[in-house]
């Protein structure tokens, strides 16, 4: 019997949007600027205000299925490694998320780790999501920080700056040609 939140039920959205932020945050952390770039954030705000209601919600869901991506990816490597993804990688991403106050509200942080589970059990995040109700302003930093925080997580055990992206971006190709 199929789950109302099995991935073949949710838009994919705009996944090159949403790789396109999480890139930028990576590739700005590794030049070391971990602070916010005014002329980058101002790109960031005339990008998001030229998106207008559809376009912001169809980031959203290019972000969870960014999310979702990454914790198949991740899945795999781990249990090619006879591991659990969610004890491996969830904890991690949770104790990460609480060192970042100022980006992630403390009640965020379960609905972050509850969007990595449902991933990282198959179902997809955005449809796991809506299950609560509609997104809220508040959980729009902490959506981002997640993909970002699983981005850097593959980058980190790949030993490879690029992985994360390079995945995605590969994925994307192979799609639009069949």
């Amino acid at each position: 019997m199929s789950s109302p939140c099995d991935p073949q039920h949710a838009p994919v959205g705009d996944v090159d949007a949403a790789l396109m932020m999480i890139d930028s945050r990576l590739r700005s952390i590794h030049e070391g600027k971990t602070g916010t770039d005014p002329e980058q954030q101002a790109m960031i705000d005339q990008f998001a205000a030229s998106l207008g209601p559809k376009g912001a919600n169809d980031v959203l869901d290019g972000a969870c299925t960014l999310i979702f991506m990454f914790m198949t990816w991740l899945r795999q490597a781990h249990e090619a490694q006879d591991k659990d993804v969610i004890e491996y990688v969830v904890p991690s991403l949770v104790a990460t998320m609480r060192m970042m106050p100022k980006s992630i509200r403390p009640e965020a942080v379960p609905t972050m780790a509850g969007l990595a589970i449902a991933a990282g059990t198959g179902l997809s995040p955005n449809l796991w999501r809506k299950q609560y109700g509609g997104w809220t302003k508040e959980e729009m930093n902490p959506l981002e920080a997640t993909a970002f925080l699983l981005a850097e997580h593959i980058n980190r055990i790949t030993d490879d700056p690029n992985f994360a992206t390079r995945l995605i971006t590969e994925a994307l190709s192979s799609a639009d040609e069949d």
